[in-house]
């Protein structure tokens, strides 16, 4: 096959442009951006499960206070009827000691009451206090993400704006290009790597093997215009001045 190197200059363009399209999809799958937006968003979702555990907590210590001040209340409605028998001064010496009795227990009850309803309230205060940590960084943590979520929009935008230059501007060059040259370029591109390479010394630009004496004399003697292949990889061997 017969390329003129015209036609191996637009080719080598064509090499370039497909070596930075296939950067550009090699950015979208490994898309930094992407990657702290789902950092971003697996801490915010994190810090909202704990806000929940936090919620959950506090509503159970609230359902623990209530108890315990019913149970404050009643010791105290006790006593204050118990009180109330005794400054009557109408009860016989049995139902007076039974009564007495009855009011130290009471007021013991009221301590135990009384000192679990303040450990509660400490636990209550300190849980509070960290869900407003929480709320707090859940706040910035949203930002954070709104954040990351816009710059991984502007690179997908950026992404696809270069898929679509790129595109146009190919289709520009395989339209000005031999439809033989094209096709052997794109069957060896299918197998993987490049479809052609520029030859840089003894050095393929394709597969970066140096080529070996024997197949370089028989590339330094074929006419400027042969297309020729690499010996290693079978990639178009380019033999112009970049």
């Amino acid at each position: 096959m017969k390329a003129a190197l015209t036609q191996q200059r637009s080719l080598l363009t064509l090499v370039e442009l497909d070596a930075e399209l296939s950067r550009v999809e090699h950015r979208a799958r490994n898309l930094a951006e992407q990657q702290r937006f789902d950092e971003a968003q697996a801490e915010h979702r994190a810090a909202n499960d704990q806000l929940a555990v936090l919620s959950i907590t506090l509503e159970d210590l609230d359902g623990q206070v209530a108890k315990l001040e019913s149970e404050i209340d009643g010791v105290r409605q006790r006593e204050d009827r118990d009180r109330s028998l005794l400054d009557g001064g109408e009860v016989n010496p049995k139902q007076l000691s039974e009564l007495q009795h009855e009011l130290e227990t009471l007021e013991r009850r009221q301590s135990a009451l009384e000192d679990s309803m303040l450990e509660v309230m400490e636990r209550r205060e300190a849980l509070q206090a960290q869900r407003s940590e929480a709320l707090a960084r859940i706040d910035t943590l949203h930002n954070d993400m709104s954040a990351a979520q816009l710059a991984r929009d502007e690179a997908l935008v950026a992404i696809d704006q270069a898929r679509h230059v790129g595109g146009l501007r190919r289709t520009e060059l395989t339209s000005g290009l031999d439809a033989d040259l094209v096709a052997m370029y794109e069957k060896q591109r299918a197998k993987g790597g490049p479809g052609a390479g520029l030859l840089q010394g003894k050095r393929c630009g394709a597969c970066r093997i140096e080529i070996d004496r024997g197949e370089m004399a028989r590339i330094s003697a074929a006419a400027e215009d042969e297309v020729l292949r690499c010996p290693e990889c079978g990639a178009i061997l380019l033999r112009i001045k970049p």
